[in-house]
């Protein structure tokens, strides 16, 4: 178990890779794209 394991969080850190235990993060939409002007209905 270690750097050299494929299945261990370090192993996926090591060799650059993802899944189970190192899931990818995911972007937030930030604020600025939630309240966009294009978004907003039109009185």
């Amino acid at each position: 178990m270690g750097k050299g394991d494929k299945k261990s969080r370090r192993g996926k850190i090591q060799r650059g890779s993802y899944g189970v235990r190192r899931p990818r993060i995911k972007k937030r939409p930030t604020t600025l794209e939630k309240i966009s002007v294009d978004k907003k209905s039109k009185p």
